[in-house]
């Protein structure tokens, strides 16, 4: 599985990079099929709380999955749009189940 991360407008440190990096490696256990997923991070203008947006894409062999996410900090961000493609594959699995 390819992981790509893009930071828009600032340098993503290696923390944060290793952080995304564990957190994406766990989709594995939830679809075999993934090929590949681009994290995509940014500040939100202006400088407020609440101005960090992650944004996921998961490819995969039968389909396409995408979360975004804006939070108080990346990691959070991050975070929550894993939740929710977690819910995406999980649910799309049981539709596979069903048919």
């Amino acid at each position: 599985m390819e992981v790509r991360i893009q930071a828009i407008h600032f340098e993503a440190t290696e923390k944060l990079q290793d952080f995304i990096e564990k957190k994406v490696a766990k989709f594995g256990k939830f679809n075999e099929e993934i090929r590949k997923v681009e994290v995509s991070l940014k500040v939100v203008k202006p400088e407020t709380a609440m101005n960090k947006e992650a944004s996921i894409k998961v490819l995969a062999l039968n389909g396409e999955f995408f979360a975004e996410k804006v939070c108080d900090t990346f990691e959070e961000a991050v975070d929550e749009c894993l939740d929710a493609l977690i819910r995406q594959l999980s649910k799309y699995k049981e539709k596979q189940r069903i048919h």
